[in-house]
């Protein structure tokens, strides 16, 4: 009997040990797939995320043209493109055309007698298969990978906060290198009432060496102070392989009202700039770029505010007026700006703990001059008559001149210019 009595109590011993391990067992499975389903939760709602944003981006296109770099460009009806989305938008009628054109435009066909410095114009690549249709605008498709390679799908196509050279001093202050990463060689005017820029800017194709880099070319137009109300308007040539998944020479603009926080974009990637034109396409690739010791490429832009309407509109070389900002973007240059800045930037992320490689201009320092060295000429301010006019009192401004320099200029052909850029890390520049 006792025997038996034992038996039995280990058999319900074993049975409990049975029980023990089918009940961990089934706790862990249910475990796993909650993990799992949590992860898969969390994909599924980026996906969806970033399909929305794709919608609202990507118009629907009267016709498609394949660019031969790989770009898809979308030509879309001119009511239906992306600043629409803005509220203030909806009942808005697009003007067509500017109330007035600033005087005195300087002949971009006027080049030195010495032919070694005569520049040639240049075009888009994607035109090389087709054109838009009138009433529509050209849109570059903004792909998955184009918002994935983004940090957020909310901050995709903006710039980080901090990115805008602040020459008040000889030498900076010691955190606008370190802390926000660009660096600039550029030339400035401040102190007045602008009413708009114009330049001629020579193209490369700098070589970036880190993909969360960039190298770009261009005016400001800047309101405001260099706190959280800061307004700017932008525009030139970049390479950005972060926002557009390549390393090619692309033409751009930016706006912001409130110093990169949360306003504006790069191009069309958010409702605001109201684009007229058929012809070009923000964030194109421009075709061809200048070569060292070889031909040269410039490409001109001219950003002013109509008298009458207030918006501030842009022009791309002698024949493309783009497009305009509207005024109610913007509350200090909602007026005028207060300081116009033209030159290079470039994104140094130290990698390795060193300076960066990544170029600027040309790559090469200003000294070495024509056909090595990136320059712009015929820079130009718009007074408050509406004429342009050679600045006066031009400045420069660099964090620092062993990595990128600039030098300024004036003579008859190009007026008031600047070579500027350089290689980034060199012997002199760690």
């Amino acid at each position: 009997c006792t025997s038996l009595a034992m038996a039995v109590q280990v058999s319900r011993c074993e049975r409990n040990v049975v029980v023990l391990v089918m009940v961990v067992m089934i706790f862990c499975l249910c475990l796993l797939p909650l993990s799992c389903f949590g992860s898969r939760m969390g994909i599924s709602r980026q996906k969806l995320e970033v399909q929305k944003h794709l919608k609202r981006l990507n118009k629907p296109a009267v016709k498609t043209i394949q660019s031969p770099d790989g770009d898809t460009i979308d030509c879309v009806h001119q009511a239906h493109q992306p600043a629409f989305d803005h509220p203030f938008l909806k009942n808005h009628t697009i003007q067509l055309r500017p109330s007035y054109h600033p005087e005195g435009l300087f002949d971009e066909n006027k080049v030195t007698s010495n032919t070694k410095e005569k520049s040639k114009s240049i075009t888009q690549l994607w035109h090389l298969n087709g054109r838009c249709p009138e009433g529509t605008v050209p849109i570059r498709r903004t792909k998955k990978d184009d918002v994935l390679r983004a940090s957020s799908v909310k901050r995709f196509g903006r710039k980080k906060h901090r990115s805008i050279p602040k020459p008040r001093s000889a030498k900076p202050e010691p955190d606008l290198v370190n802390e926000s990463g660009h660096q600039h060689a550029i030339a400035y005017v401040e102190g007045g009432k602008y009413y708009g820029a114009k330049a001629i800017i020579n193209v490369w194709e700098p070589k970036i060496q880190q993909s969360n880099e960039f190298s770009l070319s261009q005016l400001w137009i800047l309101g405001g102070s260099f706190g959280e109300d800061l307004n700017s308007i932008e525009a030139g040539w970049q390479v950005s392989p972060d926002l557009y998944g390549d390393n090619n020479t692309r033409l751009f603009t930016y706006w912001t009202s409130d110093a990169y926080q949360a306003t504006g974009c790069y191009n069309l990637l958010c409702s605001g700039f109201i684009q007229i034109n058929s012809e070009i396409a923000m964030g194109a690739s421009i075709f061809p770029v200048s070569g060292y010791h070889g031909s040269q490429y410039d490409i001109s832009i001219l950003v002013w505010k109509d008298p009458k309407e207030g918006h501030w509109w842009m022009q791309f070389g002698n024949d493309y007026v783009l497009g305009y900002w509207p005024s109610f973007l913007f509350s200090y240059l909602a007026d005028s700006a207060s300081m116009i800045e033209w030159g290079g930037e470039v994104v140094n992320s130290q990698p390795d703990g060193e300076h960066t490689a990544t170029q600027m201009g040309s790559g090469h320092f200003p000294e070495e001059g024509f056909g090595k060295s990136s320059y712009f000429r015929n820079i130009q301010i718009v007074d408050g008559s509406n004429n342009l006019k050679a600045p006066k009192g031009v400045g420069s401004f660099t964090e620092q001149s062993n990595c990128y320099d600039v030098q300024n200029g004036n003579n008859g052909d190009w007026g008031s210019y600047f070579y500027y850029g350089g290689p980034g890390k060199n012997p002199n520049c760690q």
